[in-house]
């Protein structure tokens, strides 16, 4: 947890205060650019020909030009992402930051705490600017959920039967979204109404061209045929996201069948999409941001990720929200806005009423049930969406938030000067 932002909005350490009321300092973190490429359907969306180097180096490469940064200053580049051989994947990232033009000098790692892996990747950039490490850093995320599917490649260690919550580790995500829902009491017909907002509003959101500031578009090929391995290669530019079905309906949603559970609620209509991206945000000391006439789009405030009981992961937001408003001196009254990421609509709705947030402040724009869910680059994603939405509306607060596979939870708090 961010401990600097414990310290009260009045804090003599600082040198001015903000419309919003919360202390300035030059030692603040604040973000300069904040960007994602589209989020496009696994296997048969438009970036399932892309390499994940390809996804990463599309962000690193628009960061640069968007946050007028120069690559040398570049003090660490941190990548969230969930899927595929470690060691390949951190190379990956390597040879995505050449193709971006960054220079051997700066380092780069991946990270992985799940679903927020990319909120964490920003949170330690956030950290190393904080402890005075460099001035400043790239938090980011990538999956390519095409290329790496989604399977279980650890073994049964024996010892896990002496724990229930090590045993719990093992349910899979579904079965706990099915949970939530049990305890509960979040209804089939609850369920598919957040579906069926997350799709009316998204679609609209693309329709207006309110997600154009945030993506880069992608220069690609076409995949082939999954089924049949016929077609691809076709040079194209994607530059929407494509799992957004437009007019989704509750009616429509409820004639789909619950795949967890015999008798369950959770569908491939209320839960979030299997998804290929990457998102990047660049993080950076105030005063050298201030010095060198970088755009400061909001000021990262405070962070926290908080356990819970794996059976029942989703629960995680509700939890984190508190202890990340908590750290940055708010409560959730003082937030104008919130992405939250819905993993499944049955813990996105538990997550919304049991913090009584407004429905109106949350995930205006849609969710990942209508636009997708690429594991480690979900963090970053949300973190961009949020922010530009921020500056449309005149908004001031936001807040970051998403639950974590094994029974986590994880939020961030950001403000707009």
């Amino acid at each position: 947890m961010n401990e600097c932002a414990r310290r009260p909005r009045d804090a003599r350490l600082t040198t001015r205060i903000d419309a919003q009321g919360f202390a300035k300092s030059p030692d603040d973190v604040v973000i300069v650019s904040a960007c994602r490429t589209p989020i496009t359907r696994a296997k048969r969306g438009g970036l399932a020909a892309t390499p994940a180097d390809d996804l990463i180096a599309a962000v690193l490469q628009a960061s640069v030009a968007r946050g007028k940064i120069d690559v040398n200053d570049v003090g660490d580049i941190v990548v969230g992402s969930v899927l595929g051989a470690s060691s390949q994947r951190a190379n990956e990232c390597r040879i995505g930051m050449f193709l971006a033009g960054f220079p051997k000098e700066v380092p780069v790692r991946t990270t992985n705490r799940q679903c927020s892996s990319g909120l964490q990747a920003c949170a330690d950039i956030a950290a190393g600017i904080k402890a005075g490490y460099y001035d400043m850093g790239i938090g980011a995320g990538v999956e390519t959920m095409t290329a790496n599917p989604m399977k279980w490649e650890g073994g049964i260690n024996p010892r896990i039967a002496s724990s229930s919550d090590a045993q719990n580790c093992l349910i899979p995500m579904g079965i706990t979204s099915e949970n939530v829902a049990e305890k509960w009491g979040i209804t089939r017909e609850a369920q598919d109404t957040m579906a069926a907002r997350s799709h009316a509003r998204a679609a609209n959101a693309r329709a207006s061209g309110r997600f154009k500031a945030e993506i880069v578009p992608i220069h690609t090929k076409t995949a082939p045929d999954p089924k049949t391995g016929a077609g691809g290669g076709a040079n194209v530019i994607v530059s929407e996201d494509d799992g957004i079905r437009e007019g989704t309906t509750v009616q429509s949603l409820a004639k789909l069948p619950a795949v967890f559970k015999k008798g369950g609620s959770t569908t491939p209509g209320n839960a979030s999409q299997v998804s290929d991206g990457a998102a990047a945000v660049v993080l950076a000391r105030r005063s050298y941001a201030e010095a060198r006439g970088l755009p400061i789009l909001a000021t990262w405030r405070s962070w926290a990720a908080v356990g819970c009981d794996p059976a029942l992961m989703g629960i995680g937001p509700a939890i984190a929200i508190p202890a990340a408003l908590s750290a940055a001196n708010m409560t959730v009254d003082d937030v104008d806005l919130y992405e939250i990421n819905e993993a499944f609509a049955s813990q996105a709705t538990y997550c919304v009423e049991k913090l009584g947030l407004d429905s109106e402040k949350v995930n205006v724009n849609g969710g990942a049930i209508a636009l997708g869910h690429p594991l480690g680059a979900t963090g970053a994603r949300c973190l961009a969406t949020l922010i530009h939405e921020m500056h449309r509306r005149g908004a001031k607060t936001g807040v970051v938030s998403m639950c974590i596979g094994s029974g986590m939870g994880m939020a961030s708090a950001v403000s707009i000067d």
